[in-house]
């Protein structure tokens, strides 16, 4: 059973908890969910694909990982553990960073980590509960798989975002 911490609209914990899949998060609760993005030095991001019988975009591909933080983790952890445990990496810089930015969903705050790795995605060792294989891909490619259905159909700024943010290391950079 996992537990998540609640918080209220200012992001501050509650003292509450809720259980994964125990039904909605009460009214003016929220919980923290992470996102990572992995890079290479070309620019091209990791992305991994999800196993056919996920509930949840089923064999579809996503960004380098996703998931929800647990009971008594913060965000900068929760994205450590779900990189390992998805695909079997370990970026210290995650740990030390903060997210680039935070999307606010209807049940929760998402984070989303920018991190960098130049391994073969071969070598990864995926989670096979969670993950059917993973590679690289350009931002176009991104887009085009979006366009065909074979990504999950996140918003086509948020991707511009994180390629955006991963070239200049701040959305305040771009002179």
């Amino acid at each position: 059973m996992e537990l998540w911490d609640l918080y209220d609209q200012n992001r501050i914990r509650t003292g509450e908890t809720a259980v994964s899949g125990g039904g909605p998060i009460p009214e003016g609760r929220y919980r923290v969910v992470v996102h990572a993005a992995v890079f290479n030095d070309r620019g091209d991001m990791l992305i991994q694909r999800r196993q056919p019988w996920k509930e949840v975009f089923p064999d579809l591909w996503d960004i380098t990982v996703g998931g929800s933080a647990v009971a008594g983790e913060d965000s900068p952890l929760a994205c450590f553990r779900e990189l390992q445990e998805e695909v079997g990496l370990a970026l210290p810089e995650i740990l030390n960073g903060r997210p680039v930015m935070t999307v606010n969903f209807r049940d929760g705050f998402d984070d989303y980590f920018i991190g960098h790795w130049n391994g073969d995605p071969t070598s990864l060792t995926l989670q096979e509960s969670e993950v059917k294989a993973a590679r690289f891909a350009t931002h176009e490619e991104i887009a085009e798989m979006t366009r065909a259905g074979t990504f999950i159909p996140y918003h086509p700024a948020l991707m511009d975002l994180l390629f955006f943010h991963d070239r200049h290391h701040s959305i305040y950079d771009w002179k």
